[in-house]
C-alpha cells in the first residue's frame, strides 16, 4: 500500500482530519490531527485510528502501524 491508499481509508473513516502517511516498506507512521480525538485518552486515539486499517492490518499490507493522534490546538503547539 502507498501514502495515499492509507491516508484515504482514514480520512473515509475520520472524516474531517488531516493526515500525513510516511511510509517506509510495510512501516506506516499515520499522524491524524482532529478534532475527533478532543478528550480521548491517547489509546482511544490510536485504536481510532487501527480500526480505520484493520482490514489492511489484518492482510499484512500493513505490517507495522505507528498511529499518531493529536487535536488541532495540540499539533499547533508541536509545530510551535
Amino acid at each position: 500500500m502507498d501514502a495515499t491508499q492509507v491516508t484515504e481509508l482514514v480520512k473515509e473513516a475520520l472524516p474531517g482530519c488531516e493526515v500525513q502517511v510516511q511510509v517506509d516498506g510495510t512501516h506506516y507512521l499515520v499522524v491524524v490531527v482532529g478534532d475527533v480525538f478532543e478528550g480521548l485518552p491517547t489509546i482511544k486515539r490510536q485504536q481510532l485510528i487501527n480500526k480505520a486499517l484493520f482490514q489492511q492490518i489484518m492482510d499484512g499490507s500493513i505490517h507495522a502501524l505507528h498511529p499518531k493522534a493529536f487535536t488541532p490546538a495540540e499539533w499547533a503547539e508541536r509545530q510551535g
